[in-house]
């Protein structure tokens, strides 16, 4: 029998993680409607003992915790929030200290932070762009669309704040990536977002994030109600419809499908190879067969965990609820939690657990059910566990299709997945030749 070795580094297996650190955790200076981290203040009892900041011990504990726990030549450090820039610009200088004297010689570091951009100025950006940051600005579109939602604890728009960011965070050089919301009024109105992050912001890599919320969310787990599951197709499932499940401001499952169509043909038609899209990118990797770098659509999860500022860690960043919590930093190794038999458990279930109907499907391939966390709706056929965007994800990949196989086959890569793959092809030729051999 023939064992083939796993990735090595340093003479030793391959491991890398990675986590969601919210060192201020849902404590944010805007309030969003469709926030679905806010609501962890009270979820998590912020009020009996969570510090809304994680103290320079806890700090240091979990960097080097988080160092020590991988061996790869690259160690990706995520800022998240709430808000995490409300920290100020010390903090941060104290977090690239702990990282270099925990970092072993020839490890590379990187750290990404995630942030609405209304705190941001000079020095911030200095900072940045001098420990190179990767940093991820939350901006919706147009001023009408961005201002609609993102607004400031006094109900006004967040959009001149944002744009004055965008301004810093080029004339500093930063590197940054747009990530959007697609709600039920940004999905209306796809091409007027993406030449508004294609043309004003010049976003160097856009980031749409479907907007998926139902309104039990702020009290109740996924995958814990024992509620009936409305099936694909039921009136209940539409945003700001009668009796409808969902928050108002979510997209619906085709106005998801219809966003993406309608940017990716914009995007196909005058922009490929100069604006990076995550989704179509990620697409392009799946239709040549590797494996998709987006957790959401990869076959398995659980690789993303979240870590709030008392060092309480969860399975997942959409997953902090006391269900899934999985541990604590004080208690036990993040390595350890990462690597645990419930937290595979995890992972592993997005897979384990596709309907029928996914099963089937011709592009499972492609989202393997999407993330479990939108899988709230039942088939047709009245079987649990569909994901709620299924029916705008295939109308998406059905379009898609045709074109990234022709992309590929015009660059010289192989088309491993689809229709138009190279294995459907040859079967084509090898079944027109059969036909004229007989005749």
């Amino acid at each position: 029998m023939h064992i083939t070795q796993g990735p090595q580094f340093n003479g030793k297996a391959s491991k890398r993680m990675h986590v969601m650190a919210k060192p201020i955790g849902a404590v944010c200076n805007i309030d969003c409607d469709y926030c679905y981290y806010l609501s962890k203040q009270d979820l998590l009892e912020y009020k009996k003992g969570c510090s809304p900041e994680m103290s320079e011990d806890d700090l240091e504990t979990y960097i080097r915790q988080y160092i020590e726990g991988q061996n790869t030549p690259e160690i990706i450090f995520s800022w998240q929030g709430g808000e995490p820039t409300m920290l100020g610009v010390n903090y941060f200088k104290k977090v690239v200290e702990l990282q270099n004297k925990y970092r072993p010689e020839g490890i590379h570091i990187s750290n990404d932070l995630q942030t609405n951009g209304t705190l941001l100025n000079d020095t911030w950006c200095e900072f940045l762009a001098e420990n190179d940051f990767l940093v991820g600005l939350s901006i919706d579109g147009p001023e009408l669309l961005h201002n609609a939602y993102r607004t400031n604890r006094a109900g006004k728009g967040t959009f001149k704040q944002v744009m004055k960011a965008v301004e810093l965070l080029h004339k500093h050089k930063v590197k940054f990536a747009t990530l959007t919301c697609v709600n039920n009024l940004t999905s209306q109105n796809a091409l007027e977002v993406y030449r508004f992050l294609r043309d004003e912001v010049k976003s160097p890599q856009m980031q749409f994030i479907p907007i998926v919320e139902q309104k039990t969310f702020r009290s109740t787990a996924p995958q814990t109600s024992e509620n009936a599951q409305p099936r694909q197709g039921d009136k209940r499932l539409i945003p700001g419809n009668k009796n409808s499940i969902m928050e108002p401001w979510c997209v619906s499952d085709h106005a998801w499908g219809n966003f993406l169509i309608t940017v990716f043909d914009e995007w196909i038609n005058n922009d490929i190879g100069k604006v990076f899209v995550q989704y179509f990118e990620a697409c392009v990797e799946t239709w040549m067969g590797r494996k998709n770098p987006l957790c959401t659509l990869g076959e398995i999860c659980g690789k993303g965990l979240a870590m709030e500022p008392n060092g309480d860690v969860f399975a997942c960043d959409h997953y902090v609820y006391p269900e899934y919590k999985i541990g604590n930093i004080h208690d036990q190794t993040i390595e350890k939690m990462a690597y645990s038999v419930k937290q595979q458990e995890f992972g592993f279930a997005k897979s384990q657990m596709l309907t029928q109907q996914c099963q089937r499907c011709d592009y499972r391939f492609a989202c393997h059910g999407e993330c479990p966390k939108n899988r709230f709706i039942s088939t047709h056929d009245g079987e649990p566990g569909l994901n709620y965007l299924c029916a705008g994800w295939h109308k998406f990949f059905s379009h898609i299709d045709r074109s990234l196989s022709y992309i590929l086959r015009h660059l010289g890569h192989p088309v491993a997945h689809g229709k138009f793959s190279d294995a459907a092809l040859h079967s084509q030729i090898a079944q027109r030749a059969a036909v004229q051999t007989k005749y």
